[in-house]
Order: C-alpha cells, then structure tokens, then sequence
C-alpha cells in the first residue's frame, strides 16, 4: 500500500506568498486573520498541461474581480499574478500539475468591518492528477442528491470565485462520499437543477447537449471550453432552466471543472445514463485543447 500523501502545511517546495518565493512549510498565516473568521477570501484552481497554464488570464481576471465583489482590490496587477502563477510552477519544477491562487484579508483587523486589513496574494502549485479515481471516472461516477442548494444570487455573490461559498460543498461532497457516491448534483433555491459540488453539470438528449443557466452559481471557465467545443464540432448546445424530473430523460451525463476536467457520470440518484459518444468526443476534445500547441504538434 502507498505511503499517504503529506498534509498541505508540510511539504517540499516553495509557495509564491506577497511578492516572493518563500519554503513551502512557511507559507503560514495567523490565527486571527480576517479570512479565516469571515471568509473573506478569493481564489482560483487552474492547471498547468505541457508547461503552459490553461487560460490562466481567464482565471487571473476572474480572480481579480471576485475580489472586487468581495470589496477587496488585490494588490497586484494581472500581468504580475500571471508571472506569480508561473514563478510557482517553475521554482516546484512542475510541467503538468494544479496552480491555486487565492487573495485574502489580513490579520490587522478583526470584526465584520474589515477595511484596514493587509490584503495578500499567495500562490501555491503541486502534482495532481485526476479528481476522481480513474477507472471510476473512465466508466462514469455515480453522484448523489445534495440536501443543500445553491443559494438565491440575492443574498450572496454568487458570480465570485470565493472560499465561503464552498462551504455547503464540503458538507455535501462529505454526505455523498459517506453513502458510497463520487459526488453530489446540488439544485439551486428554486429547486431547478444547477451543478456539483464543484463542477458544472451537462446533459445528453438527441444529440443536442442541455446545461443549466449559470444564473445563481459560477459559469466555470472550463464550463464556457466545453460550450464552444462542442459549437466546433456543430453540436447544438441548449441553456436552459433544468427541472430535476427531467434526468430520467436524458441519455448522457457528464461534469466540467478545472479539477474534474470532463468526467462521465453514469449515475446521479435513481436515474443513470450511458457515457456515449458525445461524452467521449467532448472529453477528447477537451483533453486536446489544454495540451500546449507546440505540444500537440509533436
């Protein structure tokens, strides 16, 4: 049996921290900072295929104006997080691997009010492969029904990329990996289905692939590749308002993410699918477009 991995805070390496390459095991916070106590933190999940990040502006201006919806300026333009993001990959030595960025208020103010607070910028990249187990994610995972839903965009920010608003997640991620799922398919508060814990959801039927409108959760980057791949190859792709009635009626099934990639799903609750030949195609499709294309090409 392989030795566990080793737990985040104690690992080789160096974590990019305020401006800085600093030993991995001192990249450390304080006890009482502001994000900590009231999740006022942003951040981003990207990956590095072939030496090259994968739409790492995209996630760089995302980051930067999540934090904006947070009421926080980071104090870094995007060219500089770009090279952040960079510099983190290379002092690990990594050509393939995942980058997490994340923006956060500081320790110098304590209390719902957070303005004099130090805002700080920390990137951290490291060896990860799949999410999911491989051979579980090559015959389709099977995912269960969130007792949580995503939250009304009314009464949280709900376009930002921000820590506080996972929390539900793990509590439902926990609750369907206890019943023996990979996952769980979340609806959102008007009961409409809406995504996974942390992907997006896609839908088979005629050939024609259906996904929620991301209205009340966020439109993921990964998300917005697979809708014009699949524009590419002429599938038509439909955005819609999806009732969770309508599963049963679907042929195929599969989730997006930047940790998930394109992973088939061959079971969510009672209703199961066959990952078929759209799944496929969009899955290959996408495992290309993130290759560098110098990489491709050789």
């Amino acid at each position: 049996m392989a030795d566990p991995a080793p737990p985040y805070h104690y690992r080789d390496g160096f974590i990019w921290l305020d401006g800085a390459l600093v030993p991995w095991r001192d990249a450390k916070v304080h006890v009482l900072t502001h994000a900590l106590h009231y999740a006022s933190a942003v951040f981003e999940g990207e990956r590095m295929y072939g030496g090259e990040i994968f739409k790492l502006r995209a996630h760089t201006d995302r980051l930067i104006a999540s934090a904006g919806m947070l009421d926080f300026a980071i104090p870094y333009t995007a060219d500089e997080i770009d090279r952040a993001c960079i510099e983190a990959c290379k002092a690990n030595g990594l050509t393939d691997g995942y980058v997490r960025p994340i923006a956060w208020r500081g320790s110098e103010q304590l209390g719902v009010s957070a303005q004099a607070t130090k805002i700080h910028l920390a990137v951290a990249a490291w060896n990860w492969g799949s999410y999911f187990d491989k051979e579980e994610r090559l015959r389709g995972i099977r995912v269960g029904l969130a007792t949580y839903r995503r939250p009304d965009p009314a009464t949280i920010p709900s376009k930002a990329k921000a820590t506080g608003l996972y929390m539900i997640c793990t509590i439902e991620k926990h609750r369907a990996e206890r019943a023996g799922y990979a996952d769980a398919m979340m609806l959102d508060y008007r009961g409409h289905v809406a995504e996974c814990t942390g992907a997006n959801i896609f839908f088979v039927k005629d050939g024609e692939l259906h996904t929620p409108v991301p209205d009340c959760f966020l439109d993921g980057i990964t998300r917005r590749t697979v809708i014009e791949l699949a524009r590419r190859r002429a599938i038509k792709v439909v955005e819609r308002t999806i009732m969770p009635d309508e599963l049963k009626g679907f042929a195929e099934c599969f989730i997006v993410g930047t940790a998930a990639e394109v992973t088939p799903v061959r079971e969510i609750g009672p209703d199961t699918f066959t990952p078929g030949a759209v799944t496929e195609t969009l899955l290959n499709d996408y495992m290309a477009e993130v290759l560098p294309k110098k990489a491709a090409a050789e």
